[in-house]
């Protein structure tokens, strides 16, 4: 582990990672009674999980479709070398896209979109083909989204 106090991520540090993670509006002195330290601990052990990079910030999460945004799509596009380049500048200034995603195999980049409208979902596309070949999935509904990272999952090793 590259984190420079190793204890950051101990049983106690993913306790508190899970508290943060279900309500970040939590005082410290909250999270400390939930997790067995001083408000003191609780807001050192904080700062350092935000200074290693682990913590990497604080929000709200927003209903897309109760801000008048009820269409969510899933893009992928196929770049090349030549227009790579144009595609980080153009994605960065995007109002739509909640996520961009380099990936593996035959497209080159995972985007998740909200939209007003199927017009409003064929304009983005019809900028984002500058850049390459895209394929659209439209989200149906979302069983699960935004799911804690669990403790659980760093040492989880499938057997065959």
């Amino acid at each position: 582990m590259a984190l420079k106090d190793e204890y950051l991520l101990d049983e106690t540090g993913w306790s508190i990672l899970r508290e943060l993670q279900r309500d970040a509006r939590l005082s410290f002195p909250e999270v400390g009674r939930r997790v067995g330290l001083s408000a003191p601990a609780v807001a050192e052990r904080v700062r350092k999980l935000e200074d290693a990079g682990v913590i990497t910030g604080y929000g709200a999460r927003i209903n897309p479709a109760k801000v008048g945004l009820p269409i969510m799509a899933f893009v992928r596009l196929t770049t090349t070398p030549m227009t790579e380049a144009g595609l980080h500048t153009f994605v960065a200034e995007l109002p739509e896209l909640l996520e961009c995603h380099r990936v593996t195999g035959n497209e080159s980049f995972l985007l998740k979109l909200v939209v007003t409208s199927i017009s409003h979902l064929e304009s983005v596309l019809n900028q984002l083909m500058n850049y390459g070949p895209v394929t659209t999935s439209l989200v149906l509904s979302t069983p699960r989204s935004g799911e804690p990272l669990k403790q659980e999952a760093v040492n989880r090793e499938f057997s065959g």
